[in-house]
């Protein structure tokens, strides 16, 4: 048996691998960089159309480190965050399925970006028990292709991968369309009979700490409501 051979043969396949999730790695950091830039872009372009006199809303960028930051806007807030891995689809997935994927395989691997959406005040009062929402990620590939998966306004058909290119041009409208779809997402009053009772250490714990789990599609209920349910 020739091991020599066969061992060349293991290794040219791990350094294939390697290669290729590198440069998947290194598109989805550079767009990421431009997803960067254009908050900061889009944080000062809505200081020139805010009133001088309205001090109430805000929109602010905050740098979070090297694959995270956010975006807070009036009372909400979107955080961005790259996954430092590459994923490949399910052999089930809709993508598998694109003749731009079946002409060549490698292109169905992909980093990420994730779109998260808070509430403003979850952050501000430190309300741990609060409900964030992914609205939205987005899938880059060796060609610096993307396509993206999301609710409604980020929602994306999988056979513009072939054609779709990160750049500023994308990637603002991508922004563009998290907001609109953040400022559309709004927070719910729940049902009466399920806030209608609340314990003595809700009621004696302030405010700022109060074990309430509020989220757009929740409302709010109070955490012992939460028992019992998966």
């Amino acid at each position: 048996m020739n091991t020599s051979n066969s061992s060349d043969t293991i290794y040219q396949k791990v350094i294939k691998k390697a290669a290729l999730k590198q440069d998947v790695y290194s598109n989805t950091m550079d767009s990421f960089k431009i997803f960067r830039e254009t908050i900061m872009r889009v944080t000062e372009n809505f200081k020139l159309v805010l009133p001088p006199d309205e001090k109430r809303i805000t929109f602010e960028y905050k740098d979070k480190g090297e694959f995270e930051f956010e975006m807070k806007f009036a009372g909400d807030i979107l955080i961005f965050v790259m996954h430092t891995n590459i994923f490949e689809f399910s052999r089930n997935h809709e993508v598998m399925k694109t003749s731009y994927i079946k002409e060549d395989i490698e292109r169905s691997y992909c980093g990420v970006i994730n779109i998260y959406n808070f509430l403003a005040d979850s952050f501000k009062y430190n309300r741990e028990n609060d409900i964030g929402y992914l609205i939205g990620r987005i899938f880059i590939n060796k060609d610096m292709h993307y396509f993206t998966e999301g609710k409604r306004e980020l929602g994306w058909m999988y056979n513009n991968f072939s054609s779709a290119v990160i750049n500023k041009e994308n990637v603002y409208n991508i922004i563009e369309k998290a907001i609109e779809y953040t400022i559309n997402f709004d927070l719910l009053t729940p049902p009466y009979e399920n806030v209608k009772e609340v314990t003595v250490y809700d009621m004696q714990t302030s405010i700022d700490n109060m074990r309430i789990i509020t989220g757009k599609r929740l409302g709010f209920k109070f955490q012992a409501d939460q028992e019992g349910i998966k």
